[in-house]
């Protein structure tokens, strides 16, 4: 059983809030990129050159590249054959946001109850996701997660008759809904399957895919340049001012489901969608 110290766990956590929130990934940029040598709209344009700014002043500053530094996600793979020593490791993961936060004057966004809303103080607890994988090694990826976008995700209970025809157009009426609110060009996460909150977590985890890498299944890969190709012909455009470029991806995952449900979730994040990972 090999034994990983809860202090590194720690340091690495509070290294990649930091890292997630003054760095937009490489891929991203990339997209934006090559958008903005297409994008027919003067005022889209001008927006995508603005983000790629504003992502060179956060890079080299340090500063983070949006006011809503997000509530941290993280997903967790741990192996089978891993033990984490010096303290829990969902306390050890809390204690690398806290200090993560702190250490990087990083905005702290969670309230302690919903309808109380006392400021924690300390961006904790994260939203923690497990999965107990084969080996001995940890992999962490921290999303912090805003809410402007957050805000606008949604989920659909269809009936097993509505098909994909069914699941195409509550997407695309979901992304038309968020609009501007959602900080265009989006990255559209897409869970299809499984249960209802089985649904919403595969829309989240598909934002971790790197923009420019499509499904592997054929038909989802198919989907995935439909919905794409549909949602950037709904003119909402950069900064949601208009033009072709609404979203930057979309990412389908999905699972098996119940012979009488169709569970679609789509989790919306903006051009930033910030995410890091790190295997101990």
């Amino acid at each position: 059983m090999r034994e990983i110290l809860a202090d590194q766990i720690i340091d690495h956590i509070k290294d990649m809030c930091i890292e997630a929130n003054c760095h937009v990934s490489q891929d991203i940029l990339q997209a934006i990129k090559e958008k903005k040598e297409v994008e027919a709209s003067p005022i889209g344009k001008n927006i995508l050159e603005q983000i790629e700014e504003n992502a060179y002043i956060a890079k080299n500053s340090m500063m983070p590249m949006c006011q809503d530094t997000g509530m941290a996600v993280v997903f967790c793979e741990v192996g089978q054959d891993v033990h984490v020593t010096g303290a829990p490791l969902t306390e050890a993961i809390n204690e690398g946001v806290r200090r993560g936060y702190e250490e990087g004057f990083l905005r702290k966004s969670v309230v302690k109850d919903p309808f109380f809303r006392e400021n924690t103080k300390d961006n904790t607890p994260a939203i923690i996701h497990y999965d107990i994988v084969p080996g001995d090694q940890i992999k962490l990826t921290l999303a912090p997660k805003g809410f402007g976008s957050e805000n606008m995700s949604k989920i659909a209970m269809l009936k097993p008759a509505d098909g994909m025809a069914g699941a195409k157009k509550a997407i695309i009426d979901i992304v038309e809904q968020a609009g501007a609110n959602a900080c265009p060009p989006m990255i559209v996460g897409v869970g299809i399957g499984g249960t209802f909150e089985k649904a919403a977590f595969l829309a989240k985890k598909a934002l971790l895919r790197p923009v420019g890498q499509q499904s592997a299944v054929p038909y989802v890969k198919e989907m995935e340049q439909e919905l794409l190709d549909d949602i950037n012909c709904l003119g909402i455009g950069p900064g949601g001012l208009g033009g072709f470029t609404t979203a930057l991806a979309v990412f389908i995952e999905t699972y098996p489901t119940h012979i009488a449900g169709l569970p679609v979730a789509v989790n919306i994040s903006c051009h930033a969608t910030r995410h890091c990972s790190r295997i101990l």
